[in-house]
């Protein structure tokens, strides 16, 4: 029986064709391994967002060809996603141990692929954008089986002028309701009690397909999976966040109160020249209403800074609206200058050192929002799924304000076991710059 071995990079969009390729190959009667030496198929699921990402992805493919040509001869390496589709035909010059390159789209044939190459035994390279199929494919999740993600598009068509996804994944496709819920009652069945909604901009989700926007039809709809207790979004973009959304947030007891708003600046001048569809009068008017709106509304945002152009003077406008407004979460990125994207052609291009000081001086500034932030928590309860034991009597959990890897977590103390998967009642009673600390009282579900 042959052994499959998978190494999936980048986002998590990512990870779901990682999950469908295994769950895939396991239904034609392959095994996993957690050792790549094992393994007759080491699979790298590459990410090419990045400079950063694409080195991550290339090392990764070299660990897998050191593999081949030391350890394990026979083992045959197949590379994925979208550095696979970026730089196919250099990977398949460059490193001849490579013997499967597949694109974004094709990862619901990688059986076929397999097929191919074992039947031919030559390198097989397909880069060509295939349209994705309707049905739902079998899935193995990766993750803990607590959390899923559950992806309800393809693609994005917002042409961002320093993002190359559109290159790499295509125009924006949105899955039909009906396949969505059907994979989110198996992602509950396979044990998952939080549901992690994706796509590169979840917010325009249903406008190709149906006309009009559908995201909280979807909420809807996968709040009736039994067996579901939170449902989180990510990446709503702040231009198409509209009334019935917010009301479902609201509403909507299982929809946690997290709203993911990539804004990336709040100049004006850099906003148009990012290609974003928004202004700061209209981010600023967003954040005021999710806040009025929506008790105990958290929100999360990712910023650039150091893009082409910027001057000091914006850059102090980030800072001061970052003091003004001192949002819940906030990543920070520095520029990547990125061929294949328009601003990869701008002029005025920002030395790294003036990135960095700029990266630096965010970072800081967010971290004592943070903590500020995390202060006010104290003596506060709240709901905390459990995800690991650190120490005796310690556990590491998360509220409904931090998602999986970006966000903070809690530590929980307690006398007796806790579950892990379960959530409980857990009583604040300290706090960290991202972290809280806290005691359980008891569980919830």
């Amino acid at each position: 029986m042959k052994k499959i071995y998978m190494h999936s990079l980048g986002c998590s969009k990512n990870l779901v064709d990682s999950e469908h390729m295994v769950g895939i190959l396991k239904k034609k009667g392959f095994k996993t391994t957690e050792y790549a030496d094992k393994a007759d198929y080491i699979i790298i699921n590459t990410c090419s967002f990045i400079g950063d990402a694409q080195q991550e992805s290339v090392n990764a493919i070299l660990t897998a060809a050191g593999i081949k040509n030391q350890v394990n001869s026979k083992a045959k390496i197949i590379v994925t996603g979208c550095l696979a589709q970026r730089f196919g035909d250099e990977l398949a010059k460059e490193i001849p141990e490579v013997d499967i390159i597949v694109g974004t789209s094709g990862f619901e044939k990688i059986d076929e692929y397999i097929e191919n190459y074992e039947k031919n035994k030559k390198l097989v390279v397909d880069t060509a954008m295939h349209e994705i199929d309707e049905d739902i494919l079998p899935r193995n999740i990766l993750t803990e089986k607590w959390y899923a993600y559950l992806k309800i598009a393809e693609g994005c068509s917002n042409n961002c002028t320093y993002c190359v996804i559109p290159k790499l994944r295509g125009p924006f496709k949105s899955r039909k309701i009906e396949n969505i819920v059907e994979e989110a009652q198996m992602l509950s069945e396979q044990g998952a009690k939080e549901i992690i909604i994706i796509a590169q901009d979840t917010s325009k989700y249903g406008i190709d397909i149906y006309g009009q926007k559908k995201l909280h039809e979807v909420i809807q709809k996968v709040s009736e999976v039994e067996g579901i207790e939170w449902i989180r979004i990510h990446y709503l973009y702040p231009e198409d966040i509209y009334d019935e959304l917010i009301e479902e947030f609201k509403n909507n007891n299982k929809l946690l109160k997290y709203f993911d708003i990539p804004i990336q600046h709040i100049n004006d001048r850099i906003l148009r020249t990012m290609n974003r569809n928004t202004n700061k009068k209209q981010v600023a008017e967003l954040i005021d209403k999710i806040r009025s709106e929506v008790t105990g509304a958290v929100i999360r945002t990712s910023l650039i800074t150091g893009f082409p152009g910027e001057t000091q003077k914006e850059h102090e406008e980030l800072k001061q609206f970052l003091n003004e407004y001192k949002l819940d979460r906030v990543g920070i990125f520095k520029y990547s200058r990125e061929e294949d994207t328009p601003a990869y052609r701008l002029p005025d291009q920002i030395d790294e050192e003036v990135k960095e000081q700029r990266y630096n001086e965010l970072m800081e500034l967010q971290q004592n929002i943070s903590y500020e932030n995390s202060l006010k928590k104290i003596g506060a309860t709240y709901d905390v799924l459990i995800e690991e034991k650190d120490v005796e009597n310690i556990w590491v959990g998360r509220t409904y304000m931090d998602s999986v890897d970006i966000d903070g977590v809690v530590y929980v103390s307690s006398d007796k076991d806790l579950k892990l998967g379960n959530i409980y009642e857990v009583k604040i009673n300290d706090a960290l710059e991202y972290d809280l600390i806290g005691e359980v009282h008891y569980e919830m579900v």
